[in-house]
């Protein structure tokens, strides 16, 4: 749960740094950061965890597996589940599933669905709100900026990541001595700014746009040839966020910068399986 390596890379001609968050255990990626609170510490007072997003959220599949840890119950709010992954689990949703969630379809969705949910808190349940974006998760962001925090002024390099709620960003800026840059893949810039500030505000990370507007969740040809020139590279990231970010590292010519892998593995098995059914790949 933390220590991961930083390790060199090579891409399109050029060296990065690369923090290796993806290769953490039994969480991986931010998710390891972000729920390592709830892992290490006690509440015998919780029964349950609720939470809500996507159907194929890495964080579902990563409070799943704590919750089956830690012997709560696990309920998830979602306002979508297509037929077709009802009738073929996979991915994320399918490890969820086997972990136990209990998961339910919702018409709700953005705020609405936020104000549903943490209306349901009680004294016996813990309410981790989309994408783990909660005050609880610096404390293992912390640990994350103390592990690379000497390494990144020594080689002076600035950090990237590109972001969902952006809670990692915004925790790293605030413990880091070096420059934080990100870009929001989720929504805009408004949208990024708006989870700072439901995470307290202050000193933010530099937001950067990306070189085109990608609607969250879509498929583009384009995204999965960086994806797969990536990992032809030497290196499997995340189909979901990373390809955006290492289109945006070459397109604003970022030149040393250390890079978080913050995993999101399995949920390549969804989106690989939805890119061959579109594109024949």
């Amino acid at each position: 749960m933390r220590n991961s390596p930083i390790t060199p890379f090579e891409f399109r001609g050029k060296f990065f740094h690369i923090k290796r968050d993806d290769l953490l255990r039994p969480f991986e990626g931010n998710k390891a950061r972000k729920f390592y609170y709830f892992y290490k510490n006690e509440f015998p007072e919780i029964k349950r965890v609720i939470s809500f997003g996507s159907n194929q959220s890495n964080a579902f599949a990563s409070l799943s597996r704590l919750c089956k840890i830690k012997g709560w119950e696990f309920i998830y709010f979602t306002n979508h589940i297509p037929t077709y992954l009802k009738q073929n689990p996979e991915g994320n949703y399918l490890e969820s599933l086997k972990n136990d969630a209990k998961i339910i379809e919702i018409n709700l969705r953005g705020d609405a669905l936020r104000e549903y949910v943490l209306n349901l808190k009680d004294k016996n349940t813990l309410i981790i709100e989309e994408g783990g974006r909660i005050r609880e998760s610096e404390e293992g962001i912390k640990i994350l900026a103390d592990e690379i925090n000497e390494y990144v002024k020594k080689n002076n390099l600035r950090v990237f990541l590109p972001s969902g709620t952006g809670t990692t960003a915004y925790f790293l800026a605030k413990h880091l001595d070096v420059e934080v840059l990100t870009l929001p893949c989720v929504g805009d810039e408004k949208y990024l700014k708006k989870q700072f500030c439901m995470l307290g505000g202050g000193k933010i990370p530099t937001i950067l746009s990306p070189r085109k507007k990608y609607h969250f969740g879509k498929l583009y040809k384009n995204l999965f040839e960086i994806w797969n020139e990536l990992k032809n590279a030497g290196i499997e990231f995340d189909l979901l966020y990373d390809p955006i970010g290492w289109e945006s590292v070459e397109y604003y010519n970022l030149n040393n910068i250390l890079y978080i892998h913050q995993g999101g593995l399995k949920g390549n098995i969804s989106m690989l399986s939805r890119y061959k059914r579109k594109y024949k790949i």
